[in-house]
């Protein structure tokens, strides 16, 4: 089914090449049908790209969801024109009085910083707790998973030695839990970040439970019941996204470990391996399911 989106969007063009179905707001009024309500909280540097990264994933669900992008006002944005921001992101504070089926807040390159030095934690502390009430469920990626499980129960972040990039196997650790329906018994999924959570944090909260977790990489999928879900990766991620990461920070001559098994032989001139692709598909289309669509009200 299609996702409803501004007409200003430039990524209507590139999904629509995809053959996937994006429906601008002028058609869909004429559509007598209740659509999920999907905001998304942008905050990774290339804006576009996650875009599309996301609403491909929105897009392969049978559901029609409506998905608008909001964001922060407390933060300057600088690899994005104002201008973009302007006309395809709204501020928080005009949507604030709305309620939504479900919320997506991306990753954000600031993992080295404390959470309380981010210069706009004020006010995504103010969206983590309006979405206790206005939203049905949040699904929380890379480091707004440990923002979220930080501002919602005190579960700490730590440093790692080295960043830790690439595509790692994930085991399924509950089975019976929604969220991994249709899913083998181990997956993989992407990782690209700096900063880890400790699973024994996680046990110490009664309200959470671990869903997926891997050897190499740690807790990955925690969930409290399905109201926020919190994925310590990056499931959106596309084939090349790794490869663009780890050319940009090689030109930044911070030299890089090569994403671990993602180049075939470990080399960077050969094309990605995709291995992840079908399990974030199927991750996105249960949470869609089973924790906004069979959850939420017909009429808010």
């Amino acid at each position: 089914m299609p996702i409803r989106l501004k007409e200003t969007l430039p990524v209507i063009e590139k999904l629509k090449k995809e053959n996937i179905f994006a429906m601008t707001e002028e058609r869909a009024m004429h559509q007598d049908i209740r659509e999920l309500k999907i905001a998304v909280l942008n905050i990774m540097p290339d804006k576009e790209e996650t875009e599309q990264q996301l609403l491909r994933l929105l897009s392969n669900s049978p559901l029609q969801t409506e998905v608008t992008f909001i964001r922060l006002t407390t933060h300057k944005y600088k690899n994005t024109p104002m201008s973009y921001l302007l006309k395809n992101y709204l501020p928080f504070y005009q949507i604030e009085h709305k309620y939504y089926d479900g919320l997506i807040i991306t990753g954000a390159p600031v993992e080295k910083l404390e959470y309380e030095d981010v210069d706009y934690w004020g006010e995504l502390s103010a969206i983590f707790e309006w979405s206790r009430i206005h939203v049905t469920s949040t699904l929380y990626l890379c480091w707004a998973a440990q923002a979220g499980l930080y501002y919602h129960y005190g579960v700490p972040k730590f440093d790692l030695d080295r960043k830790l990039s690439g595509i790692f196997k994930h085991t399924v650790t509950e089975p019976g839990n929604e969220l991994v329906r249709g899913f083998d018994k181990n997956f993989f999924a992407p990782h690209s970040r700096y900063t880890g959570i400790d699973r024994d944090e996680i046990l110490k909260v009664n309200e959470l439970s671990i869903i997926a977790e891997s050897d190499e990489t740690g807790v990955y999928i925690v969930s409290d019941g399905g109201k926020n879900i919190f994925v310590n990766g990056h499931p959106e991620y596309d084939l090349y996204r790794l490869a663009e990461e780890y050319i940009r920070d090689t030109d930044k001559g911070i030299s890089p470990d090569i994403p671990k098994n993602y180049f075939p032989d470990d080399d960077p001139d050969k094309e990605p391996e995709s291995r992840w692709i079908s399990a974030s598909s199927l991750l996105f289309s249960n949470w869609l399911n089973y924790f906004v669509y069979q959850i939420t009200p017909f009429e808010f």
